[in-house]
């Protein structure tokens, strides 16, 4: 098969893209990735199939898209043109509705809507309607619709009428791990962007690590920081800044590549994510798989996906989320007993079990095209 994807240079969703890809080149498929957004790093790059076609779009959730989001609708009609794939696959609602002759599968990995319920616990005000109605008209028109969990599939059910005999659940997948501790050309690169506190974090014994956008109230990163003062182990949170206040209590890294923020979560014994909103959770995921205990917000996906293989707390709850950590640093037993458990559970969310999965719903939808 070819396939066709369309999708952002946004966290999680590259990340998503990239190990998708990979996935589907090893079982034999052919890969075209469409990437808008911001403009990629050479790291992203680097991780991406050999075929990718770039444009730097603004994306549908982004402040005035609308005109972007049209331009890069007739974008991915030449590419499709071009490369007659036989399934467009596509993480972007608005894009769903355009004419492609390929079937289509829209991938939901997260929206606006449900996203400002969960933050703001309100629905999104008029100015999103726009986007709502957008939204509304790609689930339409997609041929499948895929979520990572069945919260989110929930969420996506409240907003929109959906027929359930075009809507999935596929658990996002990644990469098995090689057994590894941090390499020195690692603690090289995470060395100085810790400064004092990597001296710190292996004086101690261990650290707490949280990753993500710290500007996202979604990840509430600002939860973990706070929950970081007087803790005995240093709290490192790695991830994009923005443009707002940087952690009081916590050490930021900034955005790390892949191998450093793989190499900061096998030293980590502890990965602490007091998320509000996370539909899968890539990085937790991760995480597991590298051998960290997990303490988690207590929200319906990550009870869905993680229940009994972490710890979780009220994520609006600071004070609960120090003392769950201050617990958890004096206990080592139940620190590798709940690394095990999470390791275990995150066997189940290979990518070989997800890119078996998106082949199976590509070839129904293709028999159903020449049937």
């Amino acid at each position: 098969m070819k396939i066709l994807i369309g999708t952002d240079t946004v966290g999680g969703v590259l990340t998503y893209t990239a190990e998708l890809a990979a996935a589907l080149e090893a079982a034999g498929d052919e890969v075209v990735v469409a990437t808008m957004g911001p403009q990629l790093r050479p790291a992203q790059r680097q991780a991406l199939p050999a075929r990718v076609q770039e444009s730097d779009w603004r994306l549908e959730w982004m402040e005035n898209p609308w005109d972007d989001v049209a331009a890069a609708g007739e974008w991915l009609l030449r590419l499709e043109e071009e490369e007659r794939p036989d399934v467009v696959h596509l993480c972007s609602y608005a894009h769903a509705a355009l004419p492609f002759l390929a079937p289509k599968v829209l991938v939901a990995h997260s929206d606006v809507l449900s996203w400002w319920r969960a933050v703001h616990g309100t629905e999104a005000p008029p100015s999103w309607n726009r986007y709502r109605e957008e939204m509304s008209a790609g689930l339409a028109a997609a041929d499948a619709i895929v979520a990572p969990t069945a919260a989110l599939l929930q969420e996506l059910e409240q907003d929109h009428p959906l027929n359930p005999e075009r809507t999935q659940v596929i658990h996002n997948g990644s990469p098995t791990p090689p057994e590894a501790r941090t390499t020195p050309s690692e603690l090289h690169q995470i060395s100085p962007l810790l400064g004092r506190k990597s001296d710190a974090v292996r004086a101690s014994g261990g650290s707490v690590l949280g990753s993500g956008r710290f500007w996202d109230a979604a990840k509430n990163l600002a939860a973990l920081d706070a929950a970081a003062e007087g803790l005995s182990w240093p709290v490192v949170v790695a991830g994009d800044l923005g443009d707002g206040a940087a952690p009081r209590h916590a050490r930021a890294t900034g955005v790390l590549d892949s191998a450093a923020l793989a190499g900061l979560r096998r030293d980590a014994p502890i990965y602490a994510a007091p998320a509000v909103y996370e539909p899968f959770g890539l990085g937790i995921l991760e995480a597991a798989l590298d051998g960290c205990a997990l303490v988690l917000g207590d929200i319906p996906s990550l009870r869905e996906l993680w229940e009994d293989a972490a710890i979780f707390v009220d994520p609006r709850d600071s004070e609960a989320l120090h003392e769950v950590l201050a617990w958890l640093i004096d206990a080592p037993q139940m620190r590798d007993d709940l690394a095990e458990r999470a390791r275990e559970r995150a066997a189940a969310y290979s990518i070989e079990r997800t890119v078996a999965a998106y082949r199976r719903l590509y070839q129904r939808l293709l028999a159903k095209v020449t049937a």
